[in-house]
């Protein structure tokens, strides 16, 4: 079976993880397919060792190779790789993870149900309790917060499909010219709320995202950048979450949910207080603010967006919002 479809593995210092990452993508239902690893300036020889192994274009898939002289972030890197190719769909499958033999076909035939759908996330279970998830699609709230309901759930209780505020990019399809019309991946994020970014302007744009239990994943998780909760993450996680709001968010929306998004503000920054991390949020917070300002630009024209479709958004963050307290 043909399918038009590139693969892109962004690649940072992965060198643990890449090569199982595309010996899975090799063990696929189908196979006409091409690879894309997009090497960040890794300093750990990752992508060369691994064309010892997967030589450029000598094989199905075929297996290409691009390299950044300097870090660049993840965004950046997949931008890159979807420049390179002509497809129709890219794939967007982090370093760290393992795909189920199905995986590619299942996203392909997921995406292609529809015209309307932009997105599909896949299934990601955890890689050392694969009974356990690690994403099934990812929400974003009026308190200003992205989360993903799944995270460390029974992998069972997601065996259904359904529609999702934003595909995690970790492993997630997305329709080529959609990509192109809305702008790509938004690189001032630099990494993390990118691909939550770039589902809410799909979004707005009235196209819907998919969770799809049939395209599985092992994931690692932090595979680039280390833990859970670190210097790194915790600065751009929270700029980042300042930059999200400031771009897709009308006043209207910013008057309507501010005391739900101060509250927000607030709780997280109590949260990362009691870890030590209190000075850190603040000073992540006010570069949050700085990079809106610079980027003014990519703030979103609601004037052409029709107001019945904020309001329906509107009344997903609130939903969501209750998704939140529920877990």
């Amino acid at each position: 079976m043909a399918i038009k479809l590139s693969v892109i593995i962004p690649n940072y210092n992965g060198k643990q993880y890449l090569e199982a990452c595309v010996d899975s993508l090799f063990k696929q239902s189908v196979r006409s397919f091409e690879v894309i690893i997009v090497d960040d300036a890794s300093t750990d020889d990752s992508a060369e060792s691994l064309k010892e192994k997967y030589p450029e274009n000598a094989g199905l898939p075929l297996v290409r190779y691009l390299k950044h002289e300097t870090n660049k972030g993840f965004a950046a890197s997949v931008n890159d790789g979807i420049v390179a190719v002509d497809s129709e769909y890219v794939l967007l499958l982090n370093n760290d993870t393992v795909a189920d033999p199905g995986f590619v076909e299942a996203m392909w035939r997921e995406i292609r149900r529809s015209g309307d759908i932009f997105s599909v996330s896949a299934k990601m279970l955890n890689m050392h309790e694969p009974s356990k998830m690690d994403d099934a699609g990812d929400y974003f709230c009026a308190l200003g917060w992205a989360f993903s309901d799944a995270r460390d759930k029974d992998a069972s209780k997601y065996n259904r499909r359904r529609e999702v505020f934003s595909a995690c990019g970790g492993a997630a399809i997305y329709r080529k010219d959609v990509l192109q019309k809305i702008g790509g991946f938004d690189e001032a994020h630099f990494a993390y709320l990118e691909d939550v970014d770039l589902g809410y302007r799909a979004k707005l744009q009235g196209y819907r995202n998919i969770y799809s239990p049939k395209a599985a994943v092992l994931h690692a998780g932090s595979g680039s950048s280390g833990s859970r909760y670190n210097d790194f993450k915790l600065r751009l996680t929270v700029r980042n979450q300042v930059y999200l709001l400031y771009k897709n968010m009308p006043i209207w929306q910013w008057i309507l949910n501010f005391i739900l998004l101060l509250a927000g503000w607030v709780i997280k920054f109590i949260f990362f207080a009691k870890k030590g991390m209190g000075k850190g949020y603040l000073s992540a917070f006010a570069e949050g603010i700085r990079l809106c300002g610079a980027n003014k630009e990519k703030k979103q024209d609601f004037s052409r967006i029709p107001l019945s479709r904020q309001l329906k958004l509107e009344g997903q963050l609130i939903i969501n919002t209750f998704r939140r307290f529920m877990l």
